[in-house]
């Protein structure tokens, strides 16, 4: 049984918080008038992945997993990670997220479709009318703003390095750590959790998502960190019967 860390989770949390904020001060100070279309597209695919990153860190947050031996730590990194990511509340999100797991992929679970737009795109929608307002949408767009003019950030900065990276991180995340895992198979759903596991190796699970894809696994041992899910899918711990 692979046991929940007590400090190495708390080192990984900070370490990519770190290389976020580095990554987004540089990313925005940058000329782009002399960066080439193809080095955006890099540095935005780069920071696409660090908030994918920032929001499995505060997910690992919501099973505190970041600092076991610590909880008000825990919950502060991960209100901190989750309020920088989108300003979303921690504590609602993580009552959500406790519920998707109580009932996955039934009735009830704020990350199911609703029974009726089973498709991806119908699937997507329902996915985000859930976690998403009208409140935060508007302190996003007026944090843009005062950036902006404050700090002087170009807009073209703030769009191609915060705005769309962190909406597509929520397409990402979507993709490989809800709708691919917990989709119905053709011969129904085999285990408790209503999941699945990507078949990714190890690297490619990583780069798609920080090891969500591994879902079975997660579902089975939730006090994992993120970066301890290959190590339980290597012994089998997720595996249906």
């Amino acid at each position: 049984m692979i046991r929940q860390a007590t400090n190495r989770g708390l080192w990984v949390a900070v370490s990519l918080i770190g290389i976020w904020a580095t990554s987004t001060t540089i990313l925005l100070n940058v000329d782009l008038d002399r960066v080439p279309n193809w080095l955006k597209m890099v540095g935005f695919l780069w920071q696409m992945f660090l908030y994918v990153g920032l929001f499995v860190t505060a997910h690992d947050g919501m099973h505190g997993s970041i600092a076991p031996s610590h909880p008000k730590l825990n919950d502060a990194i991960g209100s901190f990670v989750l309020f920088v990511y989108a300003m979303f509340p921690f504590a609602k999100m993580r009552q959500m997220h406790n519920l998707h797991h109580d009932i996955p992929a039934r009735v009830g679970d704020p990350d199911f479709h609703n029974g009726k737009d089973k498709n991806f795109f119908g699937w997507y929608f329902n996915f985000m009318q859930n976690y998403w307002s009208w409140l935060r949408l508007g302190l996003l767009i007026s944090t843009f703003h005062i950036v902006h003019q404050v700090l002087h950030v170009p807009e073209s900065n703030l769009s191609w390095f915060w705005v769309f990276p962190s909406v597509m991180s929520s397409f990402q995340l979507f993709v490989f750590g809800t709708f691919l895992p917990h989709r119905e198979p053709v011969d129904g759903y085999i285990n408790e959790a209503h999941a699945t596991s990507t078949p990714f190796s190890e690297f490619w699970s990583f780069i798609s998502c920080y090891h969500f894809g591994y879902h079975e696994e997660h579902h089975q041992l939730p006090h994992l960190g993120w970066w301890q899910l290959p190590a339980a899918r290597r012994q089998g711990l997720g595996t249906s019967e």
